[in-house]
């Protein structure tokens, strides 16, 4: 039986349980999870190769309609990287099937080019007697469980060419550590800050020596208030120790190895809305393929 490798996306509104999905399927933490809607702002990629099939999946930011510009990268993003997968799965919670069409949900003038399957998320939630009706016409997962994955793999690899694998079958992800440095810190903040200030909050890694041990990182703290500055540090830094806490045992799990991580804060007003800071921080405005994933007229 010849290799097959492909990219599949992980795709839907907000709080669906796409990041749970990924994190359940590759077998580590890479994604961030949070009862928080809009955790995701950057796709994050996990890698699973069992015998002769390495699955390349991405989770994608939640679509929605943008309030502000770093929503609307968000959203061009996620619109770019599906239209560029093997396979896109539209995932949907289970107690509210069906779901709605995917271009819909997108916004989108006409279906995606690439190979669309909708799978029904948290179908714990479900009783016995809904999950069997639902799983007659439809694939039903619980991440949580564990439940359905094997159904799931098996109905993904029937869209997957033939093809060599493209990553070590050993690696869990195609991501730099550093990328991981600022999801986990921003894990964090959804975790240990107020419901408003972790979505005014981002990171930036300014130095990394990963040679040393332990691993050195320093990073800043970005917020776009004065007021949430001391919020984020909290008395006597008690919260931001935390959050760096959080972050560092993350990163000791993925890497295998002690981190020391030197947290700094600082105030860059209205980064969320601010073009140059975007794409400073891996949003840049959409390009000219930006629709690349949607038919021809």
């Amino acid at each position: 039986m010849p290799p097959k490798t492909g990219h599949i996306a992980l795709a839907g509104a907000p709080n669906v349980g796409k990041s749970t999905l990924l994190n359940a399927l590759v077998g580590q933490h890479l994604a961030i999870v949070s009862p928080k809607p809009q955790a995701t702002r950057l796709p994050v990629t996990g890698l699973r190769t069992e015998n002769k099939t390495q699955y390349i999946f991405h989770d994608l930011p939640g679509l929605l309609d943008p309030d502000y510009l770093l929503q609307a990268r968000m959203r061009e993003l996620a619109l770019a990287t599906a239209g560029e997968m093997d396979l896109v799965l539209h995932l949907h919670p289970a107690l509210d099937a069906p779901a709605p069409p995917f271009e819909q949900l997108a916004g989108l003038p006409r279906p995606l080019r690439v190979p669309l399957l909708t799978v029904y998320t948290k179908g714990d939630l479900l009783s016995s007697g809904q999950r069997t009706d639902l799983e007659r016409d439809a694939l039903v997962v619980s991440a949580a469980g564990s439940q359905g994955l094997d159904r799931l793999l098996e109905r993904v690899r029937d869209f997957l060419p033939e093809r060599e694998f493209a990553h070590d079958p050993d690696d869990v992800s195609t991501q730099p550590l550093r990328f991981f440095v600022v999801e986990y810190l921003r894990e964090a903040a959804f975790a240990l800050l107020g419901d408003e200030l972790p979505y005014s909050f981002t990171a930036e890694v300014e130095e990394f020596r990963e040679a040393e041990r332990p691993m050195y990182i320093r990073v800043t703290l970005y917020v776009e208030r004065e007021s949430q500055k001391g919020i984020l540090i909290g008395r006597s830094g008690a919260t931001i120790k935390a959050i760096g806490a959080h972050a560092r045992a993350q990163l000791e799990d993925l890497s295998g190895m002690p981190v020391y991580l030197d947290c700094w804060v600082k105030v860059l007003p209205n980064w969320r809305k601010n073009a140059d800071a975007l794409s400073r921080f891996g949003f840049p405005g959409p390009s000219p393929t930006a629709r690349a994933g949607t038919s021809s007229p």
